[in-house]
């Protein structure tokens, strides 16, 4: 059971989130605006915050700088549909995801776990991990060697970086501008045409289905790499 902070001014998601939460035997905490969202973050120490950006005295991205000021707990950010320049700042702000409204049960559940599993692990795995796994990808970083399902794969540096920064952060989606400075270098970061180029080589290497792909694109926003078999179905 996880304890999660829910921070929103409309009542109808509240009461559904808290509805959604508690049947699946979280403890759901409310609040409605930003102070009272921050006073609780320092009070209850929440596992997981769900954070609109939308709040009335407050702007959500304040709010998310405020605790990001102490606070490491795992941020997942609701925005409004088309809003990808807010989706990038929360993220590059310190947000650990996103959700866009309207959304699922299913997807938020999907991205909480995503967030837990960051903050049980520490933040991710070691910096010096040898191999990374998500799903049936697997990276041996000492070898320089991928394989999909046990079959080798064959990627050049580039393709290799990239995959494995994805693979850093399973599940987690990650901006166009952190993984061009991660790949390409700090003086890279508006080049977003390298990064379709190589999504889609990738995608071909790794035989991606097009309606489960392991390397899932988050239009005008980023990239994730993800196990299918996690994926919520709509």
């Amino acid at each position: 059971m996880a304890k999660i902070l829910v921070v929103d001014d409309e009542a109808a998601i509240l009461r559904a989130l808290r509805a959604g939460l508690e049947a699946r035997g979280h403890q759901a905490l409310l609040a409605t605006s930003g102070e009272e969202a921050i006073g609780k973050v320092a009070l209850d120490a929440p596992d997981v915050v769900v954070l609109d950006l939308g709040l009335p005295d407050m702007d959500g991205l304040d709010v998310l700088r405020r605790i990001r000021e102490w606070s490491d707990v795992p941020v997942v950010v609701l925005t409004a549909e088309g809003s990808d320049d807010r989706k990038v700042q929360a993220l590059d702000e310190g947000a650990d995801d996103y959700v866009t409204k309207p959304f699922s049960m299913a997807e938020l559940l999907a991205r909480l776990r995503v967030a837990l599993r960051h903050r049980a692990s520490g933040g991710g795995p070691p910096l010096d991990a040898s191999v990374l796994e998500v799903g049936d990808v697997r990276l041996d970083l000492g070898r320089h060697e991928a394989t999909v399902g046990g079959r080798p794969v064959d990627l050049t540096p580039k393709e290799f970086a990239f995959l494995a920064f994805l693979a850093r952060w399973p599940g987690r989606v990650l901006t166009h501008r952190a993984i061009l400075q991660e790949v390409w270098g700090p003086e890279y970061g508006t080049e977003t045409q390298y990064l379709r180029v190589y999504a889609s080589q990738l995608r071909k290497k790794l035989a991606d289905d097009p309606e489960q792909p392991r390397l899932v694109t988050e239009p005008g926003v980023g990239y994730r790499l993800v196990d299918p078999a996690e994926r919520p179905r709509p």
